[in-house]
């Protein structure tokens, strides 16, 4: 320790030294935790950004017209399976023709509309799965856990039964 503080003055010139390496090294590679700081600021930054563009919705006319666009998709696939079969039983000949026609279809076409679907239905979930949310539109079904005798009063009356 003598040495090196005789041979490069005074702790204060240590000090100078080593930060003065240290700005060197970051000019080739940069600093990781400065880094890591700048990244979370950007990310934060942004999602101020977008909060903030949220923070004010709409009630107009256009808002509520455009929210309720957004609800259709599921239930007019839900009930258009369902159409499909009363017209199956309806007119069964008119719905083979219709049948043969989609055969005609060519098979990328359908790629693409499960594409279009699939993203639909993954971008919704991705939603709950981010945001942590429980509730999936107006009828969320609260599932128990797997210990919570509370949740089936059907299967607490089989487990007392078989408890005795």
């Amino acid at each position: 320790m003598g040495l090196i503080s005789r041979v490069l003055g005074a702790p204060a010139a240590t000090t100078a030294l080593g930060q003065a390496a240290t700005g060197v090294a970051e000019v080739f590679v940069p600093n990781a935790t400065r880094k890591m700081l700048a990244a979370h600021d950007a990310y934060i930054a942004a999602l101020g950004e977008y909060g903030a563009e949220f923070q004010s919705a709409g009630d107009g006319w256009f808002d509520r017209f455009v929210n309720g666009l957004n609800r259709l998709p599921r239930p007019m696939l839900a009930l258009g399976t369902l159409g499909l079969f009363a017209y199956a039983m309806a007119d069964p000949e008119g719905f083979g023709r219709r049948m043969v026609g989609l055969n005609q279809v060519p098979e990328p076409l359908w790629w693409l509309l499960a594409a279009i679907v699939g993203f639909y239905f993954g971008a919704r979930e991705a939603y709950y799965f981010r945001t942590g949310s429980t509730s999936r539109g107006t009828a969320a079904l609260q599932t128990p856990a797997i210990g919570d005798k509370a949740g089936n009063p059907a299967l607490e009356e089989w487990r007392q039964r078989q408890t005795g």
